[in-house]
């Protein structure tokens, strides 16, 4: 019988439909799973050189130690964080010898993901990193990835700052909750006892755990917490966070959720004449490039983006459960001189 071959370049499922069976059963021929009785495998095999289907020699490239892709699926954001992310992913596999291909999914959903997931299998990549910063893209990422994973055999890390573990696949995370501890903690023993927050966007899962993080680290130190001002992680929304401050009365620190929010509180303060940190102490989350070049240097929260990516690495090439892999990683505080001890009245 002839087989006409697909038009496009064929793929996965072009294989399965002549085979007359599932992807993701084509999907563990193709990575050699165990799981495929051998009349199945060599019935795939036959329909992937029907349709001269390419993946097999993507493999024999590896064989000979030529290094193959990571596929890393991002929301495009702008924001420090996710691109901060997005840039140590890259520069570890980089340095591992791995190229990377990125797709940009749909802002807060991830609708498509598991069409990307797929096009990624499709590729020949040696595993999958998906960034999720948001709540809702987290929440799509551990519905879609662990059954495409489990399917597909590739492995899924998620970059997200929610440590829940999800069967299926890896989470590698930055203990960001630790990070707000550290700053409220400095502030507090610093004698300190008003302490606001001014947090960031409550749908970005950075915002809620550094949230947390404050909140828990006053009632641990025997502290109210007051009412946080909300912002959205611009310089902008800090401003007016700041000339708020100014009207309702001005607390003895701040913790900002993020060094430009800090800078554009740190502007409407300076107008108003009030002096960072004599009269009120400012610590960030970041440590963006410029935060050293505030007037005064910001005191922030450094996360470590060139560990997590290569946390990231570790986890997917690996393909081992060790409980370090799992483990979050600590950012650290970095004091500078937009915090100071309180002056007694």
């Amino acid at each position: 019988m002839l087989i006409s071959k697909p038009s496009k370049r064929p793929g996965l499922r072009d294989v399965a439909k002549i085979a007359g069976c599932s992807y993701q059963t084509v999907s563990r021929v193709v990575n050699d799973d165990a799981r495929v009785s051998e009349e199945t495998r060599e019935r795939v095999l036959a329909a992937i050189e029907a349709v001269g289907y390419r993946r097999n020699a993507a493999a024999r490239a590896l064989v000979t130690s030529r290094p193959g892709a990571i596929g890393v699926v991002s929301d495009g954001s702008w924001r420090y964080g996710p691109m901060g992310a997005l840039h140590g992913v890259e520069e570890a596999a980089r340095n591992a010898g791995h190229s990377v291909l990125l797709t940009v999914q749909e802002r807060d959903a991830f609708k498509s993901l598991e069409a990307t997931l797929h096009r990624f299998a499709d590729a020949f990549v040696d595993g999958i990193v998906v960034i999720a910063p948001l709540r809702a893209e987290a929440k799509t990422t551990r519905e879609v990835a662990a059954s495409f994973s489990w399917a597909s055999g590739l492995p899924v890390v998620m970059l997200t700052p929610d440590p829940r573990p999800t069967p299926g696949i890896r989470v590698v995370t930055e203990d960001q909750k630790f990070g707000a501890r550290l700053a409220t903690r400095h502030l507090v023993r610093l004698g300190h006892q008003h302490i606001v927050h001014l947090a960031g966007n409550q749908k970005w899962l950075d915002g809620s755990v550094r949230l947390e993080g404050w909140r828990e680290e006053l009632l641990s130190s025997g502290l109210p917490a007051p009412e946080p001002i909300f912002g959205d992680w611009t310089g902008q929304s800090g401003y007016h966070a700041g000339v708020r401050m100014i009207k309702e009365g001005l607390p003895d620190a701040v913790f900002a959720a993020s060094d430009l929010m800090a800078l554009g509180m740190m502007r409407a303060f300076s107008e108003a004449g009030v002096r960072v940190p004599e009269d009120v102490s400012v610590v960030g989350f970041d440590d963006h490039e410029f935060a050293r070049q505030f007037f005064p240097p910001l005191t922030t929260v450094r996360q470590d983006f060139k560990a997590l990516g290569l946390r990231c690495l570790k986890v997917l090439l690996s393909g081992s459960d060790d409980d370090h892999l799992s483990e979050p990683i600590r950012p650290r505080l970095l004091v500078r001189l937009s915090t100071c001890r309180k002056a007694r009245p």
